[in-house]
């Protein structure tokens, strides 16, 4: 199928870390917002993900936190009581009804959770800006939101190199692949 229209998708950003204590935010809604839709727009033409051919509007939210709260949906979710870095619910992996392409609903993705304190560590260690890693996490969780995962070395490697293309195709350079 062929679109004649851009795509088009909502980011509901909940800032639980940056808006409470009033830190300069490195990614405003905007930005997290044209992200996204350029992410989808490269992804849309690749094969493996043929349901986003279908649709042209798209739904995920996006909550920035801390470590204590990344932790206890850690926890809950996965059974690691420990922080994480980034999590991702995909609402595509559940048995719910699917929405019919051609109804003016927007598909929903799921909801991708980042903890801000993790992301600075492993920016300081890895010498990027919070801002890189933050585009990293984001980008690595809208591929898990569309299905894909890393249960091996060739599965992590090529996901990798996907989330690297994803950040040069919004400017951001210069992140090397690294195993997560």
């Amino acid at each position: 199928m062929v679109k004649s229209l851009p795509v088009q998708v909502e980011v509901a950003v909940q800032d639980y870390f940056f808006e409470p204590s009033n830190l300069p935010v490195p990614v405003t809604e905007a930005e997290w917002q044209s992200w996204f839709q350029r992410w989808l727009e490269a992804l849309e033409s690749e094969p493996s993900h043929a349901i986003l051919a279908e649709y042209q509007e798209y739904e995920l939210s996006l909550r920035l936190t801390d470590d204590a709260e990344i932790q206890t949906l850690n926890a809950q979710y996965r059974h690691k009581d420990q922080p994480t870095d980034v999590l991702a619910f995909a609402a595509l992996e559940t048995d719910c009804p699917q929405v019919d392409p051609l109804s003016a609903q927007p598909l929903y993705l799921g909801d991708i959770v980042i903890s801000v304190e993790t992301a600075q560590a492993q920016a300081q260690q890895q010498n990027y800006s919070l801002r890189q890693e933050l585009a990293w996490l984001g980008a690595h969780a809208l591929l898990h939101l569309l299905g894909w995962d890393h249960p091996d070395e060739e599965s992590l490697m090529l996901m990798l190199k996907q989330q690297e293309s994803l950040l040069q195709d919004v400017g951001i350079q210069g992140m090397a692949l690294t195993v997560l």
